[in-house]
């Protein structure tokens, strides 16, 4: 069960009564649900990163107690990567759209960001193999090549984040069809 049904599921019978009776309302309450689930992944997604990023520190101080001084630049931007990350989905829009705002999220484009906010989430499996990598080869002579991995799948994340600004600014689609 997604955490969207999840929120749906926990609606009171009060707020259920006046979304059959109300028009209007049905629409209106799924879209601040989809909000609502959305804003707790993210927080999700943030602390899980957090986890992640104080790993990464601690593979600093490997590299560092190894003498692996050169590859500490690496590490580093590797580091400011993710925390870059986890400062943009903490602070992220969540697809609201007052009246007045020029751009409106539409239910289908809240239901795509929640989905890259999902596949936010494997982010962190994903990079906490990669340092568990790095940390196995941190004597080998594959391990510069198991930094740079580790420092492109930060950038990765960061670059799906952007798509996902993309759909609430309403210039995903623009893009698409610009580059077919």
């Amino acid at each position: 069960m997604s955490l969207l049904d999840n929120i749906k599921d926990k609606m009171f019978g009060l707020e259920r009564g006046i979304a059959d009776k109300v028009p209007g309302y049905s629409g209106y309450k799924q879209k601040e649900l989809r909000r609502e689930a959305d804003k707790l992944l993210r927080e999700t997604i943030a602390k899980r990163m957090r986890t992640v990023k104080t790993q990464l520190d601690g593979l600093q101080q490997d590299f560092i107690s190894a003498g692996k001084f050169d590859l500490l630049d690496e590490v580093g931007s590797t580091a400011t990567q993710m925390q870059t990350f986890i400062d943009r989905v903490r602070t992220a829009r969540y697809g609201y759209a007052g009246f007045f705002d020029a751009v409106r999220i539409k239910e289908e484009d809240l239901d795509r960001v929640y989905q890259f906010d999902t596949a936010l989430l494997d982010y962190a499996a994903r990079i906490e193999a990669a340092i568990s990598r790095v940390r196995e080869e941190l004597a080998g002579e594959n391990v510069r090549a198991q930094v740079l991995l580790l420092r492109d799948l930060a950038r990765e994340a960061n670059t799906t984040f952007d798509e996902r600004t993309e759909v609430l600014n309403g210039t995903a689609e623009m893009g698409n069809q610009i580059s077919q």
